[in-house]
């Protein structure tokens, strides 16, 4: 009977934990400053992940269009436009996209991680060659 206890116990969280995943929204925060500034919407389609931009705080930002993006983005609005492209499941890690910052325009490749202490928190590392910058991104509660 205790063994049966165990193994249900077990089962539960392990299925807790797979329930975790990074798709949802997420409230970006500028590394720098702590300031809130948007929410991400990440989603999976075609078998990849995809993130967009579905609220910018600060008002006066809001309707600005991509004027440094290239290609597609190009003069799209902000709000609305798929900043994370193409990652692809690799475990714990979703890697192989890029994520483009609009404020610039740079493209960058991408890693996603869940937190290992927290999975309402979603590391955000983008790199260029060997170099890399991580912003921590909070889950918000729906």
């Amino acid at each position: 009977m205790r063994n049966l206890f165990f193994l249900v116990i077990c089962f539960g969280t392990v299925l807790s934990l797979a329930a975790q995943d990074i798709l949802g929204q997420w409230k970006t925060i500028d590394d720098e400053t702590g300031i809130e500034k948007s929410i991400v919407e990440i989603y999976k389609k075609d078998g990849k992940v995809y993130g967009k931009i579905v609220e910018i705080f600060d008002k006066s930002k809001r309707d600005l269009p991509c004027k440094f993006c290239e290609g597609d983005d190009f003069n799209k609005p902000v709000l609305g436009l798929i900043i994370i492209k193409e990652m692809e499941d690799r475990g714990d890690t979703y890697k192989n996209g890029t994520i483009t910052n609009p404020e610039d325009g740079k493209v960058y490749t991408c890693r996603l991680k869940l937190d290992d202490d927290n999975p309402n928190r979603l590391q955000v590392r983008g790199y260029i060659a060997f170099f890399y910058k991580t912003q921590y991104w909070v889950r918000i509660e729906g």
